[in-house]
């Protein structure tokens, strides 16, 4: 790990800078095929900009140099658990991420030991008014499906560990990272199914088979296991997650940003349709990156041996 990575590293232990930052409110690549604005993205070395608190402090935002954004859920009384304020709050933060000029990887992590998210909160369900409880499940879905439409890459780093909807939040983004705790979709012991994403996005990472044993069973399995079925991409040591989801994110600022959006439109479209479908997504979302200033920069800077300064556009 260089220098920079370690410095940001430090910086994400203390306790958040709280400020004014916006994210950015430019139009991303997150609908339709159209290439957008120039990120006006700077180095890549991921050192903190600023910080700020959002849902009453259960969320911590920070913004780093080369566009990486570390959201962090932050609610130690109830374990992460997603009840109406955090939701929001999450809600609100990818909404300004998918608009956001300058973002080129998410980061999704906890500060609670022990725990990434705990799904639901099930004390504020067990008050919650049933005509109330359709409406909040639905806001749970399409911000976890919100989460997964962002253009750019998004990991989750599990820490601990992450139940029900804490799970489905993590499978909605591109990569997990997992360093400790365990996984599982407990909700048939409950005499409910998972709601948020889990009987679909699960499938499709392990198969139907092996996700029907994981749904009737709820069986929760730790980081090896999950490495095995291909619930999270990385197993790691413990405490160790953070850091590996930053390397991955530096990585990844450093290539075309135009081409990371593309490639990923192009993949979560294509694998959902048959092959000749799907062909031609990817040769819809090629076509996007041959006029761009960044695919002529790529040429220049292998030919001259140099690295490349992508600007987004």
């Amino acid at each position: 790990m260089n220098v920079a990575m370690r410095a940001s590293l430090r910086s994400l232990q203390r306790p958040a800078r709280l400020g004014g930052l916006r994210l950015g409110s430019g139009l991303g690549l997150g609908s339709g095929l159209g290439l957008g604005p120039a990120l006006g993205l700077c180095s890549p070395a991921l050192r903190g900009l600023a910080a700020r608190a959002a849902a009453g402090g259960e969320l911590e935002v920070e913004e780093h140099d080369g566009g990486v954004v570390v959201v962090t859920m932050n609610r130690p009384r109830a374990k992460n658990a997603l009840g109406k304020a955090l939701l929001q709050g999450l809600a609100d933060e990818v909404e300004a991420l998918r608009f956001s000029p300058t973002a080129r990887c998410v980061i999704l992590q906890s500060a609670v030991q022990g725990v990434f998210c705990a799904g639901a909160d099930l004390k504020e369900r067990a008050v919650m008014p049933p005509e109330e409880v359709g409406p909040f499940v639905h806001k749970l879905r399409s911000t976890f499906t919100a989460v997964e439409r962002l253009p750019m890459p998004v990991i989750a780093v599990i820490e601990g560990a992450a139940l029900g909807g804490g799970l489905e939040l993590a499978m909605a983004a591109d990569l997990r990272v997992m360093g400790s705790g365990r996984v599982g979709l407990p909700e048939t012991g409950l005499a409910i199914i998972p709601g948020a994403g889990g009987t679909q996005r699960l499938p499709r990472l392990v198969g139907p088979s092996r996700a029907k044993e994981l749904i009737f069973t709820g069986r929760a399995v730790y980081k090896e296991e999950a490495k095995d079925l291909g619930i999270v991409t990385d197993a790691v040591e413990e405490g160790a997650g953070l850091a590996r989801a930053l390397e991955i994110a530096e990585v990844i600022s450093r290539k075309g940003p135009v081409a990371i959006r593309m490639a990923k439109q192009a993949v979560d479209t294509g694998v959902n349709v048959d092959l000749a479908s799907a062909m031609a997504v990817e040769q819809a979302c090629y076509a996007q990156v041959i006029p761009t200033e960044d695919r002529l920069e790529g040429l220049a800077a292998f030919r001259e041996k140099r690295t490349p300064a992508y600007k987004g556009r």
